[in-house]
């Protein structure tokens, strides 16, 4: 790509953003109240500290999720090569599955997808 077309769109994306939020900046509403800045939770008001200490679960239904989330982002880009991959793509990406099935069947062994 030539360095300058590089220059105008990088000029063109910068202004466009700037553009952007200077519209929002100067047309969006402003109303300044104290409840504004207080936690709010569902208009429940919230009781307690908010350094409070989560179940397990959560964190490894999240850890979970992201793991096969950015797992299954790698399927898509062999998914539009596959063609021009051949059987030794076929079988990498069987591997990959397997890999991830591995995954799965020892966080279901261990007892993590159970909401307790």
């Amino acid at each position: 790509m030539d360095s300058s077309l590089f220059l105008v769109v990088f000029i063109t994306g910068l202004t466009l953003v700037c553009a952007g939020l200077g519209m929002a900046i100067l047309l969006s509403p402003k109303s300044f109240n104290a409840q504004k800045g207080q936690a709010y939770e569902c208009g429940v008001p919230t009781k307690g500290t908010s350094w409070m200490q989560f179940r397990v679960g959560y964190y490894l239904y999240a850890i979970l999720y992201l793991m096969f989330d950015v797992e299954t982002i790698f399927l898509f880009p062999w998914a539009t090569v596959v063609r021009s991959l051949g059987m030794p793509g076929l079988y990498s990406i069987l591997f990959f599955i397997f890999i991830l099935g591995l995954g799965l069947a020892y966080a279901w062994k261990k007892g993590v997808l159970q909401w307790k």
